[in-house]
């Protein structure tokens, strides 16, 4: 088991073939056991705090397996994370994936619960606003994957994609954002060429 602090999303790439479909609207939030006040909670998640839940969560099999799987399209179920934290349970059928994108923003962190993922991401800050393309420079790219039971938290302005290369497995992550995913860019490349497509709103993965 392994976990990184460097510097996901549930709706599907345009470039990929299935749909996603939405299960629920379903909250998960554990509350305090026992009697007696409640323990003093941090106003902001950290990432290490955002690390922390989602590798908890992702170790939770019984909570893990609520969420159903379809052989054609991700599925997901929102919870609540820690400290006003928004967090998903995600399923990736074989060859699903997200695409580019970034993140609104928010920083977070995401676990592999089951299966395995894999990562490609950005080693450089983008500007969020004025541009429609742009060249990437020579060494900017990053790979790794995150087999179950790995996690890593990433910073607000982490631009990646992820994606199930199995042909024949599930996998299946926890993510957690804070603060709660006010948009998303998505982006197409070709090559070291980098092109903003669209930005998506809440509602539209809600």
């Amino acid at each position: 088991m392994s976990a990184s602090l460097d510097t996901p999303a549930p709706s599907a790439s345009a470039s990929t073939a299935v749909a996603s479909k939405a299960v629920g609207p379903q909250t998960v939030a554990p509350g305090p056991s026992g009697g007696g006040a409640a323990p003093a909670v941090s106003s902001v998640p950290t990432q290490t705090e955002l690390l922390d839940f989602v590798r908890r969560t992702a170790a939770d099999s019984e909570l893990v397996s609520t969420l159903p799987l379809d052989p054609e399209g991700r599925t997901w179920i929102r919870l609540d994370g820690p400290a006003g934290s928004e967090a998903w349970i995600i399923s990736w059928p074989p060859g699903t994936g997200t695409g580019w994108h970034d993140h609104g923003g928010s920083y977070g962190a995401f676990a592999t619960a089951d299966g395995a993922l894999q990562e490609d991401s950005l080693a450089a800050r983008l500007p969020t606003e004025g541009w429609k393309t742009l060249e990437l420079a020579e060494g900017v790219d990053r790979e790794r994957k995150l087999a179950k039971g790995d996690a890593r938290a990433f910073g607000s302005h982490h631009v990646h994609e992820v994606r199930n290369e199995s042909d024949s497995e599930h996998a299946v992550s926890v993510h957690a954002y804070y603060p709660p995913l006010p948009l998303m860019r998505r982006y197409s490349r070709t090559g070291a060429v980098l092109r903003l497509e669209q930005v998506e709103r809440p509602q539209e993965w809600q």
